[in-house]
C-alpha cells in the first residue's frame, strides 16, 4: 500500500466523470496544470491512457469506460469510511441485536424493566444476555458482547466503565433459621455453616478478612456457581449464604428467605458497565448504554436486611 495513493481515486473519479482536465479541474477546485499532472500519474499507475485526444476535446479509453462505475462507486466508499459519521439514529428502525454479559443476579432484576425499555423505544432491537463465566476482556475487544455488567476488577486498561450502582454483601437465610434468633455477633456468624460463590479461585474474601482480623474462621461447605444457586441451597437447609443485597430485588430469588446485615464490615460493591473504547462513538451503542443507566437507576432499592 506505499505505492498507493489514495488521493489519485477522487481525481479519477472527476476526470472519467467530466471527461476533460479543465472540467475536473473544476469540480476538485485545483488548477488546469495539477490537474493534467495528476492525469499523468493516473496514467502511470493504471498503465493505460484513460483519455486520449479526439479533435479539440477527449475521449475515454475502453479501460477507463469499464473502470467509470466502478471507480464512483469506490470514491463515495472512501468519502464515506474517512467522513465523521453521522450520529442521527432513528430507533424506529433499529434492526440490531445487543449482548450483555451479566450475571445471574444482574437477570433477575433488571432484565425484564431492560426488555421492556429497549423494545418500546427500539420495536425491531433484540437484547441477548450471554452467561458470565470468567471477567475477561476478550469478547468485548473482538465485538462477541457489547457490554459487560459487574464489579471493574482486573480488566483491560483501554476498557471504559461508567458506574451503575452500589451493592454491598449481606447475609441470607431460611425463614426460621436459628441464627436469627438472637442478636447475631461475628461469633455466632463465623460458627455457622456457609455457602459461597465461586466460579474459580480462592473461596475466601472481604468477610473472610474482616473475620480473621477478630480471630474468627468461618466453615465454608458447598461452594456454587451463581448467587441464584446459593439462595436456593440456603432455602432449603441451614447452609447461610453471602450474597448482593440486589439480588433479594427480585422476589422469586427471596421468597421464603430472611436477609441480614453482616457482623463486620464489608466494602461496597461497585457494579458498573463496561465496554471497548471502539463502539464509544456508535450511535445505537451509545444509546443501549443510556438506557442500561436508566433502568438501573429506576429500579426499587432492594428490602433492607432485617439487621445484626
Amino acid at each position: 500500500m506505499d505505492t498507493i495513493d489514495l488521493n489519485l481515486l477522487p481525481a479519477l473519479d472527476a476526470l472519467l466523470a467530466e471527461g476533460s482536465v479543465t472540467g475536473a479541474a473544476r469540480r476538485l477546485g485545483l488548477s488546469s496544470s495539477a490537474m493534467s499532472r495528476t492525469l499523468a500519474r493516473l496514467r502511470a499507475a493504471t498503465g493505460d491512457p484513460l483519455l486520449v485526444r479526439a479533435g479539440r476535446g477527449l475521449v475515454p479509453t475502453p479501460r477507463a469506460i469499464g473502470l467509470r462505475d466502478r471507480v464512483h462507486a469506490l470514491a463515495w466508499e472512501v468519502r464515506d469510511v474517512l467522513s465523521p459519521q453521522d450520529d442521527s439514529l432513528d430507533l424506529t428502525t433499529l434492526d440490531r441485536t445487543f449482548t450483555i454479559r451479566a450475571n445471574e443476579g444482574f437477570v433477575g432484576l433488571f432484565a425484564a424493566p431492560l426488555v421492556a425499555a429497549v423494545i418500546a423505544a427500539a420495536p425491531h432491537a433484540r437484547i441477548r444476555f450471554a452467561p458470565k463465566p470468567a471477567k475477561e476482556a476478550g469478547p468485548l475487544r473482538d465485538g462477541d458482547i457489547d457490554l459487560e455488567i459487574g464489579v471493574l476488577g482486573a480488566f483491560a486498561p483501554e476498557v471504559r466503565t461508567n458506574l451503575l450502582f452500589r451493592d454491598r454483601f449481606v447475609g441470607v437465610v431460611r425463614a426460621g433459621h436459628p441464627l436469627m434468633s438472637a442478636p447475631l455477633t461475628p461469633e455466632r456468624y463465623a460458627a455457622a455453616q456457609h455457602i459461597v460463590v465461586a466460579r474459580k479461585g480462592s473461596f475466601a474474601g472481604p468477610v473472610d478478612e474482616a473475620l480473621d482480623a477478630l480471630g474468627f474462621h468461618r466453615e465454608i461447605v458447598a461452594v456454587v456457581p451463581g448467587f441464584p444457586d446459593a439462595l436456593r441451597i440456603a432455602r432449603q437447609s441451614d447452609l447461610v449464604a453471602l450474597v448482593p443485597q440486589s439480588c433479594l430485588g427480585d422476589p422469586t430469588f427471596a421468597v421464603g428467605l430472611a436477609s441480614f446485615a453482616l457482623p463486620v464490615t464489608t466494602p461496597e460493591i461497585n457494579v458498573s458497565v463496561l465496554w471497548h473504547p471502539r463502539m464509544d462513538a456508535d450511535p445505537g451503542h451509545r444509546w443501549l448504554r443510556d438506557t442500561v443507566m436508566a433502568v438501573c437507576k429506576a429500579a426499587p432499592a432492594p428490602a433492607q436486611p432485617s439487621g445484626r
